[in-house]
C-alpha cells in the first residue's frame, strides 16, 4: 500500500539554510559524468573533460610576421642581391647566402641561413640592374636587428605541452586553438540528461482554452530552454496532477535520468506531494528551505541508480524540487541548477559568476534572507532595480538584465553601494 505524500508543517520550522552552504552540499554531490569524443564542430560550449596536449609545435616552423624581406641582419644596412621568393605555402627551396636576399609574404616560411626579415617601409627597390652599375636590387636603409619579424617555431606553444586544462568551457577562441593544432575531436562530458515536470492541476499548455482557475504552464517551457542554454539534453514529462499517484508516476520516470527539476509542490500546503513522493521513491533530502527571496521552498535530493541497466554506474540523480512561482524557479536554477549542471559536465569552478556593480537606487533590506532582485543595467553601468519584484512577476523579469544580491539585514542599502551581481544567460 503507498503511504501519504503530504508534508508535516512542523518540520518547516528549521532554520534556512545559507546560500553558499546549500550550493555546497550541491555541489558535493554532483559527480562529473562519464566523457566522450566530440567532433570540433559540435564542441562549441561543452567542457573539456582531459587536459589537451599539443601534438606539434605551433607555429610549426618560424615565419615572417610581415611581408618584406628574409635577410641577415649583418649584412644591413646595404644593398643585396635577391634571390627568390618565399610565400605563405610555398617556402624557398634555397639556402641564404651572404649579401642576399629573399622577398618574403606575411605566414611564409623563414629560409634558411636568414636571421631577421627587414620590412618593406625600409627597403628601395632598384630600377632593372642592367641600367645602374651596381650588383644589387634592393637597399636596406637601416639596421636590422637579428630576429626582427620572425615569429618562430613554438613560440606559441611546444610540442607536449598542456594547451587547454581539464574543465575549461570551449568557446570560439578555444576552439580556433583545438583547430591550429591539428585536431579533429576533443574529449568532453556528457551532456546531462535532465528531465523537466511542473506540478499542479491548475496547469495548461500555452495555446489551449483556459478553464476556471488555471492558469498556463510557463515553467516547464522556461526551465526547458534555461537547462538547454547549460548544456543539458532534456525530456519534458506532462503537467502533474495534485495527486499522489500522479506525483509517484511522474517522479518514477523522471528518476531514470541524470537530474530531475520539478517545479511546485515543495511548500507545506495539502497539495504540495512532491517532497513526499520523493521519499516514497527512495529520494534523500539533502535540505530543504534556503534564505533566499525569491526561493525560499527550494529542496535538494538525490536516488541511487539502480543496480540494472546501462547507466547503473553512472552518479546518483540529482533531484531539485523548484518552488512553483516563476521567478523563484527562474533563480533557484542561476544559483543551483546551472552550477550543479556544470560540475556534471566537468566544470573546475562551476559556482555562479557574480561581479560587482553600483547600486542605482537605494534598497530595502529583508531581516531573514538575501533578496535576488531584478535589475536593468543603466547606460551609466548601475544596477537599477525593476518595478514589479515579486515571485509571480515573470514578465517583468523578462527585461532584466541580470540579478542583483541585496544581503540580508536591517534597514536599507544605499544607492551607491557596491553589490554582488549575476547577469542572466542568454542563447549558447
Amino acid at each position: 500500500m503507498r503511504h501519504h505524500c503530504a508534508v508535516s508543517s512542523t518540520t518547516s520550522n528549521r532554520p534556512l539554510l545559507p546560500i553558499g552552504e546549500a550550493l555546497a552540499r550541491i555541489l558535493e554531490r554532483a559527480t562529473p559524468l562519464a566523457s566522450e569524443d566530440v567532433p570540433l564542430a559540435h564542441a562549441l560550449g561543452r567542457f573539456l573533460a582531459r587536459p589537451v596536449a599539443a601534438p606539434l609545435d605551433l607555429p610549426p616552423f618560424s615565419n615572417s610576421s610581415m611581408d618584406g624581406y628574409a635577410i641577415r641582419a649583418a649584412d644591413t644596412p646595404g644593398p643585396l642581391r635577391v634571390a627568390g621568393e618565399s610565400a605563405a605555402g610555398s617556402p624557398f627551396q634555397g639556402t641564404l647566402g651572404a649579401g642576399e636576399a629573399v622577398a618574403i609574404s606575411t605566414g611564409a616560411v623563414i629560409p634558411d641561413g636568414a636571421d631577421a626579415v627587414a620590412e618593406l617601409e625600409i627597403v628601395d627597390v632598384f630600377p632593372v640592374r642592367a641600367e645602374i652599375e651596381i650588383d644589387a636590387d634592393i637597399e636596406i636603409g637601416a639596421a636590422v636587428a637579428p630576429g626582427a619579424s620572425i615569429r618562430h617555431a613554438g613560440s606559441d606553444i611546444r610540442r607536449g605541452a598542456q594547451a587547454l586544462p581539464a574543465g575549461i568551457r570551449i568557446g570560439p577562441a578555444q576552439i580556433g586553438a583545438l583547430a591550429a593544432l591539428g585536431l579533429t575531436e576533443v574529449p568532453c562530458g556528457a551532456r546531462p540528461q535532465v528531465a523537466i515536470l511542473a506540478t499542479g492541476s491548475e496547469l495548461r499548455p500555452p495555446g489551449e482554452a483556459l478553464g476556471p482557475g488555471q492558469i498556463y504552464d510557463s515553467n516547464r517551457p522556461m526551465l526547458t530552454a534555461l537547462a538547454q542554454t547549460a548544456g543539458a539534453t532534456v525530456t519534458t514529462i506532462p503537467s502533474v496532477a495534485d495527486t499522489e499517484e500522479a506525483h509517484l508516476d511522474a517522479l518514477t520516470q523522471a528518476l531514470t535520468h541524470d537530474v530531475v527539476i520539478s517545479s511546485g509542490g515543495v511548500s507545506v500546503g495539502p497539495h504540495d506531494l512532491v517532497r513526499g513522493a520523493g521519499r516514497e521513491l527512495g529520494i534523500e533530502e539533502i535540505f530543504w528551505r534556503i534564505a533566499l527571496r525569491p526561493g525560499k521552498p527550494l529542496s535538494f535530493g538525490v536516488r541511487d541508480r539502480g543496480p540494472a541497466g546501462p547507466r547503473s554506474q553512472q552518479p546518483p540523480t540529482l533531484v531539485f524540487g523548484l518552488p512553483g512561482n516563476p521567478v523563484s524557479a527562474l533563480v533557484c536554477f542561476e544559483l543551483f541548477v546551472r552550477p550543479a549542471l556544470a560540475r556534471l559536465q566537468g566544470a573546475i569552478d562551476p559556482a555562479p559568476e557574480f561581479e560587482l556593480r553600483t547600486l542605482a537606487t537605494t534598497t530595502r533590506r529583508n531581516p531573514h534572507r538575501d533578496d535576488l532582485i531584478r535589475v536593468r543595467i543603466t547606460p551609466e553601468g548601475t544596477a537599477e532595480p525593476l518595478a514589479g519584484q515579486q515571485s509571480h512577476q515573470i514578465t517583468a523579469s523578462a527585461l532584466a538584465d541580470g540579478l542583483i544580491r541585496i544581503p540580508q539585514g536591517e534597514g536599507e542599502i544605499a544607492a551607491g553601494s557596491e553589490l554582488s551581481y549575476l547577469p542572466l544567460h542568454g542563447l549558447v
